[in-house]
């Protein structure tokens, strides 16, 4: 079976399996269980108690008129109810969660059985987007901009503020079925870095260009002849790591969008990419980059980069510090640092700032609008605050600086994340939605500061291409060809780089096999995408 045959099946399976589950009435079925009361008749008078919680975006809390319970499955290891985050959302929305919780191991297997079984928790998270799609239009899952009426905070992000969101994340009647999540990435969390200490050393300046970078590592060698000045350890994906700095990188790379001309195309043909080889050759060729570069592990590049073998790579910001704790105790003067971009844009990627491929959902059941509305809460500031930094005043404060503090993980060398779920049930997969900014993710380093600084303050950004909204033929497509030319373009690149023969003549050669693997195909399935958001976009 094709991997198009399979994927297709794959959902057409989830949803026809949902489907029958529906018809046997077992929908019905949950939700005379899982009614909490947020539909029953009330004649309760509620308090309005929202002024006490801080900015909730304008809605009211508690957010039901009755005690109210839901169930919604998230990922982590740890048993999350007594939990105070859940404690606390009871508190003040009056809606009582039952967290079931799966680890990541098992998660989808299991969120596999239960969709299959038609009986939905209230909120889960984890379908690819077109299965979401495909069960929405089934009326398994609610289309949330049917109820944004109720909801100003996912009103004021995806409505207001950036419109385009339902056309590049919803169905093609731009029904959205996936809360998305908004400004979780960091600006910089990847680039070049370089061991400063060596190039302060040898008075060689940080490069601000290509041809600064290459005689950077030019004069690395004539002092270091044994080294290779430049090591990675991403194998093939240095080309999509790199392609960012030759303006032909993307989130959907292979295909990128270029601005000039407003087209779609297919990265690994362009003569930026020759360009880019070009380049990697004549570094492998005069012992600038490591000879092993495609097919160094984690462990060898690290040796590499920790004792004097290689001094410059691409790699992810925490490396800086990682490293340095590693050597510090030999080698006290071990300092990496973030370095310029390499490539004529001299840029890097920008990172989404809204994502919906989590595919947080709500199951179309009595407790839609409670499940609903407890979203749109923690999209809010104060729920935001609740999810990523917890109740001032009770887990945490902040000092001086404006730093959470945590009286209660004091003895913790860092607090991260991680233990944050664990004492207190924050940070949970599926469940942040909008993170405050003030909570410890953020929290850099003085050389990952220096590295958001960096490239912020000079907007060393390639621009972020168009969120296309690719249909189930399409999606199919795009994996089909992908694997095949991927794999015979990653085997050219390897020849055209480690082969000194190898020239325009192979150049043209790969133009021609790739046109015949349907490299033009695979970019007009984009550019086919691009003529309906547009269309859509009017």
């Amino acid at each position: 079976m094709s991997k198009r045959i399979l994927s297709m099946a794959l959902v057409l399976t989830l949803a026809g399996s949902l489907l029958a589950a529906c018809g046997s009435g077992s929908d019905n079925k949950n939700e005379k269980a899982s009614d909490g009361g947020a539909n029953a008749p009330s004649n309760t008078v509620v308090e309005d108690t929202s002024k006490q919680y801080g900015d909730t975006g304008g809605l009211k809390l508690p957010l039901v008129d009755k005690p109210t319970k839901i169930t919604w499955m998230v990922v982590s290891e740890t048993p999350l109810n007594d939990k105070l985050v859940a404690k606390e959302i009871e508190k003040r929305t009056g809606i009582t969660v039952d967290f079931q919780n799966y680890s990541s191991a098992t998660f989808q297997d299991k969120l596999r059985l239960i969709v299959a079984s038609g009986k939905l928790p209230d909120i889960f998270h984890g379908l690819k987007p077109a299965e979401l799609k495909k069960i929405g239009q089934q009326k398994a899952v609610v289309a949330i901009n049917d109820y944004v009426d109720m909801l100003p905070n996912f009103k004021k992000l995806y409505v207001d503020e950036n419109p385009w969101v339902a056309n590049s994340f919803g169905d093609e009647n731009n029904k959205l079925y996936s809360w998305p999540i908004h400004n979780m990435n960091r600006d910089v969390n990847h680039g070049m870095m370089y061991r400063k200490d060596i190039f302060d050393k040898n008075n060689i300046p940080e490069w601000t260009n290509t041809e600064e970078f290459y005689q950077a590592l030019k004069k690395l060698k004539e002092i270091y002849p044994d080294s290779y000045p430049m090591a990675s350890k991403t194998k093939e994906n240095i080309f999509s790591d790199l392609a960012y700095g030759w303006g032909i990188g993307g989130l959907s790379y292979p295909a990128y969008y270029a601005e000039k001309d407003k087209t779609w195309k297919f990265a690994g043909t362009q003569p930026e990419y020759k360009e880019m080889l070009d380049f990697l050759k004549k570094l492998y060729n005069e012992g600038l980059l490591d000879q092993e570069f495609l097919t160094d592990t984690s462990e060898s590049w690290t040796s590499k980069m920790t004792t004097g073998k290689s001094f410059v790579t691409w790699d992810w910001i925490g490396r800086l510090d990682l490293f340095y704790n590693q050597v510090s105790a030999q080698n006290p003067e071990y300092n990496l640092r973030y370095g310029n971009p390499v490539g004529p844009t001299g840029n890097i990627r920008t990172l989404p700032r809204i994502d919906a491929d989590f595919g947080i959902t709500v199951a179309n059941n009595a407790n839609k609008e409670a499940a609903l509305k407890l979203l749109d809460y923690l999209t809010s500031p104060s729920g935001s605050e609740l999810i990523t930094l917890g109740v001032e005043g009770v887990n945490f404060n902040f000092d001086d600086k404006g730093k959470p503090v945590y009286p209660e993980l004091k003895d913790l060398a860092t607090v991260e994340i991680k233990a944050l779920e664990e004492h207190y049930g924050m940070w949970v997969e599926g469940m942040y939605l909008n993170p405050d900014h003030r909570s410890v993710y953020y929290n850099y380093t003085e050389k990952e500061q220096e590295a958001q600084d960096k490239i912020v303050s000079a907007k060393k950004f390639e621009p972020l291409d168009p969120v296309l909204n690719l249909t189930e033929d399409e999606i199919a497509t795009v994996a089909e060809l992908q694997t095949s030319i991927m794999k015979s373009q990653n085997e050219f690149n390897a020849k055209y780089i480690l082969n000194k023969s190898y020239g325009d003549k192979e150049w043209n050669d790969w133009l021609v096999t790739a046109e015949k693997m349907g490299a033009a195909q695979y970019a007009d399935v984009y550019n086919q995408a691009q003529k309906r958001y547009d269309a859509n976009q009017k």
